[in-house]
């Protein structure tokens, strides 16, 4: 499924939402029946991003970016996925947890690994330790969610990020996160599911910082000294991989509702932020909750 900045694409096999169903008519064309409360709701989930990983670490992946049009029918029950934690001593990064709505599921981000390590797979992959390969991206899911995280050399490889690959390191250097995805759902462009930077260990290289974190979220890598940076909070950023201090934890995620304000119920739980932009009103999830239409 293909991303566009701001869009909201594709709409969902109706077949899958009960009592939304698809019928067939004798001539063999296909026609919608919609029953009452049935509702088309522009739908973007982000994923907790991973968190990244310890000694010659990686980023972590950013959590997975889901943007569709969801048919749904009756309570809408949201489930907002945290970040992963970054590895405290030698080790790979946790992986994020996964958002669900609507029937959608975007995959938790992919932990960055360490010396050795391969990162992990997720909805955007963790970036692999020194020497490392890449944990990879769009596992699990709905529809295309992410990328690939970038290999380690000395440095660790940036964690994927919704719009790029990650950086792979190099010789004496590092991985910065592969890029989050811009979108004006809330009537504003931001960016989500940025990919976490890898760590950089070589003490002689200035300036001595890790890899920069992707845009969306994504948290800067450390160098030889110094933790790697968190992932943004409700944006799904990979966390920053560091060398000797702890990797940078992931960013949780978040679930976005807009639909016009004509069908708007009123009905939530959760305390969503609610705002209006035109002739739509927009629901901000930052904790699990429900909508009812």
């Amino acid at each position: 499924m293909a991303r566009t900045n701001g869009g909201i694409i594709g709409k969902r096999n109706l077949s899958s939402f009960g009592k939304c169903t698809v019928t067939s008519k004798t001539s063999g064309s296909s026609t919608l029946t919609i029953q009452a409360g049935t509702r088309v709701i522009q739908t973007l989930l982000v994923a907790g991003g991973g968190g990244g990983g310890r000694t010659h670490g990686a980023g972590g992946g950013a959590g997975g970016y889901v943007c569709t049009e969801a048919v749904v029918c009756g309570p809408v029950s949201i489930v907002i996925g945290g970040g992963g934690a970054g590895a405290p001593i030698n080790g790979n990064g946790t992986s994020g947890v996964n958002s669900t709505a609507a029937g959608l599921t975007a995959s938790g981000g992919g932990g960055g690994g360490h010396e050795g390590d391969a990162g992990i797979d997720g909805g955007s992959g963790g970036g692999g330790g020194g020497h490392g390969g890449s944990g990879a991206g769009d596992v699990g899911g709905s529809g295309s969610q992410g990328n690939d995280g970038g290999e380690g050399y000395t440095g660790g490889g940036g964690g994927g990020g919704a719009s790029a690959n990650g950086v792979s390191g190099v010789a004496d250097g590092l991985g910065t996160g592969g890029a989050g995805t811009s979108n004006s759902i809330t009537g504003s462009a931001v960016s989500y599911a940025g990919g976490g930077g890898g760590s950089d260990p070589d003490n002689n290289t200035a300036p001595k910082h890790g890899g920069q974190g992707g845009a969306g979220g994504g948290g800067r890598g450390a160098g030889q000294q110094g933790a790697g940076v968190a992932g943004t909070a409700n944006l799904g950023g990979g966390g920053g991989g560091a060398q000797n201090a702890s990797g940078g934890a992931g960013g949780s995620g978040i679930v976005i509702l807009r639909m016009p304000t004509a069908n708007y119920s009123e009905t939530t739980s959760g305390s969503p932020a609610v705002s209006t932009s035109g002739s739509d009103t927009i629901l901000q999830f930052t904790g699990n909750g429900t909508y009812t239409t």
